[in-house]
């Protein structure tokens, strides 16, 4: 399957609705081969054959995943009452890094109709299988052009597997990643939002987590999008402040903050996003990720 974009995705609606969260459909994920022309542009390491090793540790980053997001129902409130006051019934929301699919899941839930984007196959698959399907899904990863990338993969902790080796390097060291190794790469295909723009429409609602990738993300983009949501990683903030400089290069906008999962604008008042760059520093203080906010006007 494949559209204009060049992006691999799950064919639109059924009746089939979604699937619970059992040990039997990760079994499913890693056991089962998926079809040839769902992987043909999105290719596990050349050479590399599973094991059973590689298919524990696949199995314990899976699960360590989902209970972080998905088995603390408080967030999934937290994001949905963050999200009423973004999107409404029929908007169009981007899910760029969709993960293991919780916050396309509050995105749906307010009523937005939700295209995600997964590249790491362990995720994807998972996401084929739960997501309701009323949900696009594509496996690609999204970057400033069209092409191909590697993707380092974490099997252990695949929430920090990355495309940007300047990321890597920045985070290595940090006390906060401390344990991860990343020992696996996997090569998909890239795309751009404008590419995705293209192809859907124009979002309401953009959300960006993508380790580090964030401002190749941005620089993909070519105009503004109402509002845009970007991770923030302490140990690598001048790729938030890169960001920054590219919302307002896209046009006039306020930016705001979120600490980690708390769901509430950290700042009294929306700031342009040069004053934003020098808020940011004393906000990330407490060592926590978090996202920045814009809101194009």
């Amino acid at each position: 399957m494949k559209t204009s974009a060049g992006v691999a995705h799950r064919p639109g609606p059924d009746a089939a609705g979604h699937r619970s969260y059992r040990t039997p459909a990760i079994k499913r994920i890693l056991k089962r081969t998926a079809p040839v022309e769902r992987l043909r542009m999105n290719r596990t390491p050349r050479g590399a054959a599973a094991t059973p090793a590689t298919r524990l540790r696949g199995a314990a980053g899976l699960a360590r995943s989902l209970a972080i997001y998905h088995g603390m129902p408080w967030r999934a409130r937290t994001l949905r009452r963050l999200y009423r006051g973004i999107i409404g019934p029929g908007d169009l929301a981007f899910d760029i890094g969709a993960h293991v699919g919780n916050r396309t899941r509050a995105l749906r839930a307010v009523g937005g109709r939700v295209v995600a984007v997964e590249p790491q196959a362990l995720f994807h698959r998972w996401l084929e299988i739960t997501l309701p399907r009323d949900v696009v899904l594509h496996r690609a990863a999204v970057g400033a052009s069209t092409g191909e990338l590697e993707l380092a993969v974490s099997r252990r902790h695949p929430t920090v597997s990355s495309g940007s080796a300047d990321w890597l390097g920045d985070v290595a060291d940090d006390p906060t990643f401390a344990g991860v190794a990343w020992d696996a790469t996997e090569t998909v295909e890239q795309t751009t939002l404008d590419a995705l723009i293209a192809l859907h429409g124009r979002p309401r609602f953009c959300k960006i987590d993508v380790e580090g990738m964030e401002p190749e993300v941005l620089a993909g983009l070519s105009q503004p999008i109402p509002w845009i949501a970007v991770e923030y990683v302490p140990a690598a903030l001048d790729r938030a402040r890169t960001c920054l400089d590219r919302l307002a290069a896209l046009g006039d906008c306020r930016v705001n903050a979120v600490r980690g999962e708390t769901g509430r604008f950290a700042w009294d008042e929306w700031l342009p996003p040069h004053t934003a760059a020098g808020r940011l520093a004393a906000t990330a203080a407490d060592g926590r990720p978090g996202d920045l906010y814009a809101r194009f006007v």
